[in-house]
């Protein structure tokens, strides 16, 4: 057996292809996993009906990482490639250190049971059966990260994505794209046109309701203000019409004189 024989490897990929017939496709990638002895994880298919240009769907395999390589290229010839990519991570070291620790782990579980065996009063009892408990539920823990990684070194993960090719536009077909347009375009308008109203309204209703507080409690003093301040102000001078002057002078009256007596 050579070195990379022993090397633990976690293959992942994700593909995206184009085809004609989503539904056929989906069925042949059913038909891949299974020959190759694995199984299909998770599936999804979006657009009803079989004349839907956005009809596609995404299938996720498990395949056996021996098989990897051979099943994405199978899965890569069901239509056009559009995007690949995988990935590979060597896990060998990891898969080593967790299982010296769940040994480690599994060897003082052992320990305190013994220890249990001998124990003679209930407070060592007690004291030894916490501690059991303790180191048996990081047992347990270590033990499902190790079948974690083990079941990823030994199954591979495919993810494809399968789009339906876009039929051709048939002949006579009524050109609905600029009709849209335009009347996305006059709704676009209105919309923009609405929006400004509100935010104007809005925009008047928040200084209208800023404001309001102060005229409520400085309206009725500078009301009181004014109303003493007119009291107390002087009225306005009487008007003295001008003597016209085309009126004759007419003589002050003299004081009448008292007669003398003799």
């Amino acid at each position: 057996m050579t070195v990379a024989d022993t090397r633990l490897i976690a293959y992942t990929a994700q593909l995206s292809v184009r085809t004609k017939d989503v539904a056929a496709a989906l069925t042949k990638a059913r038909g891949l996993a299974a020959s190759a002895g694995g199984y299909v994880s998770a599936e999804t298919v979006s657009g009803g009906g079989e004349d839907a240009a956005g009809q596609s769907g995404q299938i996720t395999v498990k395949v056996p990482s021996a098989t990897f390589q051979q099943t994405l290229e199978q899965l890569s010839a069901l239509g056009e490639v559009l995007s690949r990519r995988s990935q590979a991570d060597d896990l060998t070291q990891q898969v080593a250190d967790v299982s010296s620790r769940v040994q480690t782990q599994q060897a003082s579980v052992d320990r305190v049971r013994a220890l249990m065996a001998q124990a003679k009063t209930l407070g060592e009892i007690t004291s030894l059966e916490g501690e059991l408990s303790r180191r048996e539920a990081d047992l347990e823990s270590l033990q499902k990260q190790l079948k974690e990684l083990s079941a990823r070194t030994s199954l591979s993960t495919v993810t494809l994505d399968v789009r339906r090719e876009a039929g051709p536009v048939p002949a006579g077909a009524p050109d609905k794209g600029k009709d849209e347009g335009f009347w996305a375009s006059v709704g676009s308008a209105l919309g923009g046109g609405w929006n400004a109203l509100v935010t104007i309204v809005r925009a008047v209703a928040v200084a209208i309701a800023a404001v309001t507080p102060f005229l409520l409690v400085l309206g009725p003093a500078a009301l009181v203000f004014w109303l003493v301040r007119r009291r107390r102000s002087p009225g306005p001078a009487p008007v003295v019409p001008p003597v016209p002057a085309h009126l004759p002078h007419r003589p002050e009256p003299e004081e009448e004189r008292e007669p003398q007596e003799d």
